[in-house]
């Protein structure tokens, strides 16, 4: 869509998209593809696919985030419950960490090089990046269950995760303050 609302353009995909991301200092939008069991890369100057990758026997692949400066893509999937990091500039997967069940957010934070994982196990795994290619797990938060849903706010350096309402547990909104090390 243009400025005023207008479509420009339509992209067509080989499957249901989920999660997207968009490069800002490139025309890229990364796109998961979970039937495909992959992450589409369209070129929006183009309007056009230009790759497909694939994420090395992962599946269920729903969340994503974007490091655009070290030039990652970290893939939330469920099955088995790991996040994938591809290089945005050849798609190889760099990295494939454990991570909580049921994941369906994930956000990276610049300014403490951290990666969160939002799983409705009941909980939130936090990874450290020593440098592109190497992630430490820093920690894990207790949630609850089915609370799979979050937002980042790196402005208020705070992680909100929205709990469901289920049986006698109360629908809810959890709110952590990110610290410099993750307890």
């Amino acid at each position: 869509m243009d400025g005023s609302g207008q479509k420009v353009a339509t992209i067509s995909l080989n499957s249901h998209p989920e999660s997207f991301q968009l490069e800002e200092g490139n025309s890229r939008i990364f796109v998961n593809l979970p039937k495909e069991f992959a992450v589409a890369v369209v070129d929006r100057a183009k309007h056009m696919v230009i790759a497909e990758w694939g994420l090395a026997w992962t599946f269920a692949n729903y969340p994503m985030a974007l490091d655009e400066a070290d030039k990652r893509l970290f893939v939330g999937c469920r099955l088995p419950a790991r996040l994938v990091v591809l290089n945005t500039d050849s798609g190889q997967v760099v990295a494939k960490l454990p991570v909580v069940g049921d994941t369906d957010d994930v956000y990276f934070d610049p300014t403490r090089r951290f990666v969160y994982v939002i799983g409705g196990d009941g909980a939130v795994d936090v990874f450290q990046m020593s440098d592109p290619n190497h992630y430490e797990h820093a920690g894990r938060t207790n949630t609850a269950s089915g609370a799979r849903t979050g937002l980042f706010v790196p402005a208020l350096e705070r992680l909100f995760v929205g709990v469901p309402q289920r049986g006698s547990q109360a629908a809810k909104v959890f709110v952590y303050q990110i610290m410099q090390s993750p307890q």
